[in-house]
């Protein structure tokens, strides 16, 4: 365990496999968890691919389960490789099988990137992956994002109802917001995810506005934030800079140490 600087450090780093890690945490203990597991062979991981497999995945949402508080999230992002013609279906058995555990499948976003990487095949240019927002129990927390409407927005009385159904003329407003919609669109790739160049290193980083959004909605500044497949950091140095704590656990030294060096950057300029 690596705790970074500070007497009493809100982050807590671990190297090491999440299955054998995660059995230091509390039961109970974790407010969310933002996180993308490997999936399929869509991408190579220093080597470590042969570690991953269904055995791992369904051992991590059921642990997952275990750590978190009542009332908690986990968001898990997930796509599927195409395997002689067919997708897998991977995101779908994953989901299915965090529902065994006891979750809630609470909605089902969409990640769409805007700047997809060039496929040729015989089928649609694949653009998105599934965000699947996972609850033990009703959420605690949901801080909604607001956007503008497109059009001019939706007529609200401020007066005071009176008996007969009608509004004291206090004057009218113009709701010009609403809540955003669960497709998420960001743009992808060098310069645009992060401005960290070290975290190019790793083959699959998710934007920093992704985990952001997500640990803006789903939790609060104190609580306590999760990533078992910590990849580059992204997750831990946005709830740094957002004022969460948080527990990461990466199997693959060289980008533990760049997970390190991102959350310890953001956690002191915090």
């Amino acid at each position: 365990m690596y705790p970074l600087e500070g007497r009493r450090s809100p982050i807590r780093l671990m190297l090491g496999d999440c299955i054998e890690r995660m059995k230091e945490i509390d039961d109970g203990s974790v407010d969310l968890t933002v996180t993308s597991p490997p999936y399929d062979n869509l991408r190579t991981y220093n080597g470590n691919n042969a570690l991953w497999g269904e055995h791992v995945w369904k051992a991590a949402i059921k642990d997952l389960y275990r750590v978190t508080k009542d009332g908690g999230v986990v968001v898990w992002v997930v796509g599927d490789a195409t395997i002689k013609g067919s997708e897998t279906g991977t995101s779908f058995k994953q989901a299915l099988h965090a529902m065994e555990c006891g979750f809630r499948l609470h909605d089902t976003m969409i990640y769409h990137k805007r700047n997809p990487m060039p496929v040729k095949s015989n089928r649609y240019l694949p653009c998105f992956e599934f965000m699947f927002v996972l609850s033990k129990g009703a959420p605690k927390s949901f801080n909604a994002i607001r956007e503008r409407t497109t059009a001019n927005g939706t007529e609200k009385y401020t007066g005071t109802q009176q008996e007969n159904g009608r509004f004291t003329d206090y004057g009218k407003q113009r709701n010009l917001y609403r809540d955003r919609y669960n497709i998420w669109a960001y743009t992808v790739g060098a310069n645009q995810s992060t401005q960290d160049k070290a975290a190019f290193a790793h083959p699959a980083i998710f934007p920093e506005a992704l985990a952001r959004d997500h640990i803006l909605s789903w939790s609060n500044e104190g609580d306590t934030v999760f990533d078992p497949f910590m990849g580059s950091g992204t997750t831990g140095k946005m709830a740094a800079q957002l004022g969460r704590r948080f527990i990461g656990i990466e199997l693959d030294p060289e980008y533990f140490a760049i997970a390190k060096a991102r959350i310890n950057g953001a956690n002191s300029q915090k």
